[in-house]
């Protein structure tokens, strides 16, 4: 058995005031609870909870734990001044042009504190590849429900796309995919050579072999509930499994981070079918399709837009001065990694 972090505690000065500074510094909120003067206050963030406890000590050395973080939608120079207008007090810059080092700072109660690049502005400067993440996924499952959530509710069975399933069965199939990459990340040990041994079968001849259907009582809203719950199965596995866990995949073993890739390439071009299928717009974001294609297929053009590239890598769509994709396969294995069969 093990233990994990509920809380981490800091004792202060005036627990409501330093808890107010923190939650807008990460964007949360303090308790609904806790009020000014209370000797307690807490702020809700999506990992451990900052507890700020009022204590009568000063503080009074340097701090031996300290938090490091990292801004999700800025720079992070931008979010170093963000933070002093909110009252912090830069302490040391180690600062480097490259994206490495860190800016130093204390709180309003001078507990120090470290901003770093984030990994998206890190990869940037650096011209690095920028990692295909759990939030990804969950961003590309919920922009495909958006858009299918404008289908016209007559249109489900009628076929998606060029595929020979219908519009129902489609998002069956990427309901069923998202939950199969999830599940081969679930053992202790995953299965290097085989697929966990769920039962697949179609409902019909000709339909796809699916381990996850949708009760067709439920409509159109409970289809898309279960593409919205395998796509969190799927992100959860990708962000509490182990970077060096390897897993079978019938392309070749992967990485967390290569079911996450496999996951969003197919919720983005089964949205495509689903949408020329379904008649609803469907345009996924630039970024998105970059992160995918830079991890399972290395070798696109990188000179075109990125969604179209996306969707030729998948036999989907031509591009000006090349041949169209007839047979395709993607690049599970790490990209440090010579793929293994």
């Amino acid at each position: 058995m093990t233990s994990h972090v509920h809380h981490v505690t800091v004792d202060c000065g005036d627990a409501y005031q330093l808890a107010t500074f923190w939650a807008e510094v990460l964007g949360a909120s303090v308790a609904d609870d806790d009020f000014p003067g209370d000797p307690e206050a807490l702020v809700e963030t999506s990992g451990a909870a900052l507890l700020f406890i009022t204590v009568p000590e000063p503080k009074s050395t340097k701090n031996r734990i300290h938090f490091d973080i990292q801004p999700d939608d800025r720079t992070r120079d931008e979010e170093v001044e963000r933070l002093l207008a909110l009252g912090a007090t830069l302490v040391a810059d180690h600062r480097r042009p490259n994206g490495r080092g860190w800016a130093t700072l204390s709180d309003p109660e001078g507990n120090e504190f470290c901003v770093e690049c984030s990994a998206r502005e890190r990869a940037t400067l650096t011209g690095t590849r920028l990692p295909v993440t759990a939030d990804d996924v969950t961003s590309a499952v919920r922009l495909a429900v958006a858009a299918l959530k404008e289908a016209p509710a007559e249109g489900w069975h009628a076929p998606a796309g060029t595929l020979t399933w219908d519009c129902w069965e489609t998002v069956e199939h990427l309901s069923d995919d998202l939950f199969a990459y999830a599940v081969q990340l679930g053992p202790q040990s995953p299965p290097l050579d085989s697929d966990v041994p769920f039962h697949w079968a179609p409902r019909r001849e000709g339909g796809p072999f699916n381990a996850i259907f949708a009760d067709p009582a439920a409509g159109a809203a409970g289809l898309l509930q279960t593409l919205e719950a395998s796509g969190a199965l799927l992100a959860a596995m990708v962000r509490t499994t182990s970077p060096d866990v390897r897993s079978y995949h019938s392309y070749g073993i992967s990485d967390a981070e290569g079911f996450a890739a496999m996951g969003i390439v197919e919720t983005l071009v089964h949205t495509h079918d689903l949408a020329a299928g379904l008649g609803v717009d469907w345009t996924p974001p630039a970024d998105l399709c970059d992160r995918v294609l830079a991890r399972l297929f290395p070798g696109a053009p990188d000179d075109s837009d990125r969604w179209t590239v996306l969707l030729w890598s998948t036999g989907r769509a031509d591009l000006p001065g090349r041949e169209r994709v007839t047979s395709w396969k993607w690049h599970g294995a790490p990209l440090d990694e010579k793929p293994q069969p």
